[in-house]
């Protein structure tokens, strides 16, 4: 019995995998609806990487109509499970104010926990950030910063 539940369960994840792959290969043709279509599934079950790939389909308004605060949503969901690349685009749209209010603390929380993965790209932009800051605010997005404790959405929906 045991072995039948993970034998599903690794056939579910390759599955994922697959939906994944071909809303990649139609995104790469430039069907984006296609792309949306796979993708969206994977983005509401909380898969990371893909809820990142749905936030960029809205930010340039591929296969679905333009919408930075709709990006945002869906890059919030992403960082907060700690992925780098949604980090960077949630930073830089806080710090020009795209698709949220503009807020110099939340963009330099998330430019610096990009940076401290090694991320050239957050360190740059996290630095002219912090010369928009005053010592208190540069202090309190640090604190913010060193505070994240990423949280896979399974784990979100346990406690």
């Amino acid at each position: 019995m045991k072995s039948a539940f993970c034998l599903l369960l690794l056939a579910a994840a390759i599955a994922a995998r697959a939906d994944f792959a071909t809303g990649l290969a139609a995104y790469q043709k430039g069907d984006y609806v296609t792309a949306m279509k796979e993708w969206m599934p994977l983005a509401e079950q909380g898969d990371a990487p893909t809820q990142f790939n749905v936030g960029l389909l809205y930010l340039d308004g591929h296969g679905v109509p333009q919408s930075p605060a709709e990006a945002v949503k869906w890059f919030t969901r992403s960082a907060d499970q700690d992925y780098t690349e949604a980090q960077h685009n949630l930073g830089a749209m806080y710090g020009s104010g795209q698709g949220v209010k503009r807020d110099y603390v939340q963009a330099y929380k998330w430019l610096n926990i990009c940076a401290a993965k090694g991320n050239a790209g957050c360190v740059n932009q996290r630095d002219l950030i912090a010369k928009k800051l005053k010592r208190g605010q540069l202090e309190n997005a640090q604190r913010l910063s060193t505070e994240f404790k990423p949280k896979k959405e399974s784990e979100k929906s346990e406690n």
